[in-house]
């Protein structure tokens, strides 16, 4: 039976969604192309008419997703320039993180460590996808002293995948939530604060600030000593001789 198409779309699409959802939930090596197939309810042997290979599943899932994910990752900041637009997407993407299961809507946390030893055409399609999310981005994003527009939101992302993926490693302990609070903190800290917690504990080796009043110059040792040793001979003279 020949299909349509429109069909042979259609099944390509829930071959990418449920793939997806298993990168997300098992990772790479969890998600194999028989369970990937059968959340899609299909066979297995349909696989192969859609995709080359495994990697050629996770290369196009990752442009999928950075796709899909990119217009609601940024809706709605059109307006927002600088600090306000990175905190406002930083929150967004941070907010996914469910603080009871551990759980979220991104597929990066499961998947990075497996993109370190991915084929390069995987991660030629991560890094198109955030060279495009970048590109967008950027726009929003006044120079800096010391850091560019690319710069600026390249470590954004950065950031924000890291928290995600090391509160996903903690999700079992409190620290889960206190990394992504901290992450959000950075991205929206000022300038150093003079006299701020960070010198409020004393150094392990300060040196301790003495009072004006020990300021003052001490007599040298070879004074002292002289004048010790020139008062013996002058007591000697006050006794009577024998």
């Amino acid at each position: 039976m020949r299909y349509t198409a429109e069909h042979k779309q259609a099944t390509h699409a829930r071959i990418l969604a449920a793939a997806e959802k298993l990168f997300r939930a098992e990772g790479f090596s969890g998600a194999s192309v028989e369970r990937v197939m059968r959340a899609a309810g299909l066979t297995v042997g349909g696989f192969y008419a859609h995709f080359t290979s495994k990697e050629s599943l996770l290369a196009e899932s990752l442009r999928a997703f950075m796709t899909a994910r990119r217009t609601p990752w940024l809706a709605g900041l059109e307006g927002m320039r600088g600090p306000a637009f990175l905190e406002r997407f930083a929150r967004r993407y941070l907010d996914q993180y469910d603080r009871h299961t551990g759980d979220t809507a991104c597929m990066m946390p499961s998947l990075l460590s497996d993109l370190t030893r991915a084929a390069p055409e995987v991660q030629a399609a991560f890094a198109q996808g955030l060279e495009d999310l970048v590109g967008q981005a950027r726009t929003h994003l006044p120079a800096r002293e010391g850091a560019t527009p690319r710069q600026q939101m390249l470590a954004t992302v950065t950031l924000c995948f890291g928290a995600m993926t090391l509160a996903r490693a903690t999700a079992s302990q409190p620290l889960a939530g206190e990394i992504l609070d901290a992450a959000r903190a950075l991205l929206v800290a000022g300038a150093p604060v003079e006299g701020g917690s960070g010198s409020e504990a004393p150094r392990a080796h300060a040196t301790p600030r003495r009072s004006p009043a020990s300021r003052k110059k001490a007599p040298s040792r070879k004074r002292r000593v002289g004048s010790i040793a020139g008062s013996a001979p002058a007591r000697r003279a006050r006794k009577k001789p024998l």
